[in-house]
């Protein structure tokens, strides 16, 4: 059974000061209101992050797998610094953005203050956006068709820096979504390979939200077998546990720490 995220509490009482005119109090408590609001959404976060880690354990022990086995993402997209660093100053490192103009407004800084940071791509890549892509991700994982792959060869070969790669695949076959189709998943690997000389390392998948995930799990997991591969991004905050059990080496859990956006 998906799971669903616990969402972030609500702001507490305040005081009202009878001797002060009306005005006065209503601009008082609606300051009041905003700021115990923030604070509790940032404890939220931090609680919701160590539940998660700890479901993690508890996902990876079910499946007998090692421990800490699995990492997790923590997609921080349309999430402000101020709201990812508490959970930056509780211990996660690693984070998922859905799109480079967006991490761009807010990553460097942030890498800058926590240099061991590692910076996820998760969303679409635009080609024209493969430069910034390869300046400011550590991991790309939505290589899924040759425009793309030819673009990130050549920044990668300009910049000097090659992020991790991997291709995301369309388990689903849904026309509106992104992703190379399952059939293709293995020759299109093979071809990031021997014709664009990229180093793919793993595979990512978004099964349709209306469908069970396990059967698209179990057969990015069998792709990834058949590609030669280790790395598998594949579960959310609905269904991570599931994704932990069929062999996930990542897990992309968002709305589950941060709440909804």
């Amino acid at each position: 059974m998906r799971e669903q995220p616990d969402m972030p509490g609500g702001s507490g009482n305040v005081v009202a000061v009878f001797t002060m005119d009306c005005r006065t109090r209503q601009l008082r408590r609606s300051g009041q209101d905003k700021n115990q609001s923030q604070d509790i959404g940032m404890a939220s976060a931090v609680e919701q992050f160590f539940t998660v880690k700890a479901r993690i354990a508890a996902a990876e022990r079910e499946a007998g797998r090692q421990a800490g086995a699995v990492t997790l993402v923590a997609v921080s997209k349309t999430f402000s610094a101020d709201d990812i660093i508490p959970v930056i100053e509780a211990g996660q490192r690693v984070f998922g953005e859905n799109r480079v103009q967006e991490g761009q407004a807010k990553w460097p800084a942030l890498k800058q203050a926590f240099p061991d940071i590692e910076l996820h791509l998760i969303g679409p890549l635009q080609s024209n956006k493969a430069k910034e892509a390869v300046a400011l991700f550590d991991v790309i994982e939505t290589v899924d068709r040759e425009k793309i792959a030819a673009e990130l060869a050549k920044e990668i070969a300009r910049q000097g820096r090659s992020p991790k790669l991997y291709v995301q695949v369309n388990t689903g076959s849904e026309p509106q979504k992104a992703g190379i189709e399952p059939r293709e998943a293995v020759p299109f690997v093979t071809r990031c390979r021997e014709v664009h000389g990229l180093a793919i390392e793993g595979l990512m998948c978004i099964p349709p939200a209306d469908e069970n995930p396990g059967p698209h799990f179990a057969l990015l997991e069998k792709l990834s077998r058949e590609a030669g591969m280790e790395e598998l991004s594949m579960g959310m905050s609905g269904d991570y546990e599931t994704a932990i059990a069929f062999g996930a080496t990542s897990v992309r859990v968002g709305s589950a720490i941060f709440g909804s956006r």
